[in-house]
């Protein structure tokens, strides 16, 4: 199954890098050291807590939040992050 969420990325005032949190799903978050590695650790975050809601027996997904609808402060940027997990060996 392909899932796609948004997530906004906010730059670290020290200049640090960037963290990054899927407004859609709750206390997800990640960080990275420039907005290349930001994307790829929110991949990997939202890949994890899409897996842990799928091993709940009553699971609920959220609806995508449209990223034109995600409020933005000076400097946030909205990418679409793209998660895909294989629920069944050799299914798509």
């Amino acid at each position: 199954m392909t899932f796609v969420y948004p997530a906004v990325f906010t730059p670290k005032e020290d200049g640090s890098g960037y963290e990054a949190n899927f407004p859609d799903l709750e206390c997800c978050t990640a960080f990275g050291a420039d907005l290349e590695d930001a994307i790829d650790n929110a991949a990997e975050a939202a890949y994890q807590w899409i897996c842990s809601e799928l091993e709940e027996e009553d699971y609920s997904l959220p609806s995508q939040t449209a990223a034109e609808h995600i409020p933005l402060k000076d400097g946030e940027m909205v990418r679409m992050i793209m998660v895909r997990i294989k629920l069944l060996p050799d299914n798509d």
